[in-house]
Formats: C-alpha cells, structure tokens, sequence
C-alpha cells in the first residue's frame, strides 16, 4: 500500500484558524436557520426554561457529535477503541481511534453522521415544536460549527481514489491505494 494522502486538518490550516472558522460556520448557521424558521412559525409563544437547560445540552453535544462518528463504526462491525477523559477535571471528553482500517464510503458516512443524525432531527424538530424552535435550532446551529472540521475531512475524502483504503493517524487519517502490481 503507498500513501496517497496524510490529512491534518490542524496542522494543514492551524487549530486556532480551525476554531475560529468552525466559530463563524455557527453563526452564520445559526442566522441563516433562525430567521426563515421564525418567519415560518410567525408569532408563537415561546416557552423558556431558563439559561441553564440550553448550557446542560450544549454542554454535553460536543460528546454527542463524537459518539455520532462511532455510531458508523460500530454498524460496518470495526473494530475501535475509546478512551475517556476529563479535560480540566470537570469537562468530560473522550477519544477514539479505529483499530481496522475503513473503506472510502465508510469514511464518508461517518464524517457525515452527526450531520443526519444530530442537525437534520433539530431542523426537523424545529418544525414540529413551535415552542421550542429557537433551542433547536441553537442546537443544530452548535453542532454545524462542530462540524466545520468534519467537512473539510470530507472533501479530501471525496477527492480521494475510489478504492482506497482510509487509515486513522494520530492526529488525522492517510488514505492509502494500493501499489499496481506489475
């Protein structure tokens, strides 16, 4: 097998400038959806629990959108292993890295997961439950940001040869093709 591509996201674009993009991809999600969503529903009351249920959940979407990526692996079988943290001892986190190696599709499904699976049932959600489409739709606004940095992995990815093979590095993933036998 060669080495087609090593993708690094950080290191190619920088973490801060990652974050910062990742920060304005919210935002403007979060005005986009906002204001058609509200001219939809007109003038239905909102109800409002207060600051803290929307804390509890944006605390915890960072660690949903990351089981949302394995939630692929564990459906194709490959194997993975996970590892749990606290990040500054109150912040739980986790980590995971794919011991098998993935096909392009598989790949591709699972930079995608947390898109079908977490912003387009808030987006749904936020049509269903007029009282509450401004959390949904802080909601599904969060996790597009969070996945700034799975969208650019996906455009190497769709880039990539059709039958190669996508291993996952330490800090990014080489896609690998197979040397032509002569």
């Amino acid at each position: 097998m060669n080495c087609w591509k090593t993708v690094n996201i950080n290191k190619e674009f920088g973490l801060n400038r990652v974050y910062f993009l990742s920060f304005l991809t919210g935002l403007l999600s979060f005005i986009l959806l906002y204001l058609p969503v509200s001219m939809f529903h007109g003038t239905h009351d909102m109800n409002d629990h207060g600051f803290l249920p929307l804390l509890i959940i944006l605390f915890f979407l960072p660690s949903m959108h990351r089981l949302m990526h394995i939630l692929p692996l564990a459906m194709v079988y490959k194997k993975f292993h996970v590892q749990f943290k606290f990040r500054k001892r109150i912040i739980p986190t986790f980590t995971y890295q794919c011991k098998s190696k993935l096909s392009k599709k598989t790949s591709i499904m699972m930079a995608l997961s947390p898109t079908f699976l977490i912003t387009v049932p808030a987006l749904v959600a936020s049509s269903v439950f007029p009282n509450y489409y401004a959390y949904f739709i802080i909601f599904a606004a969060v996790n597009i940001g969070l996945s700034f940095s799975d969208f650019l992995y996906l455009n190497y990815f769709a880039k990539a040869p059709k039958k190669c093979i996508i291993e996952n590095a330490k800090e990014g993933y080489d896609i690998l093709v197979r040397h032509p036998e002569i």
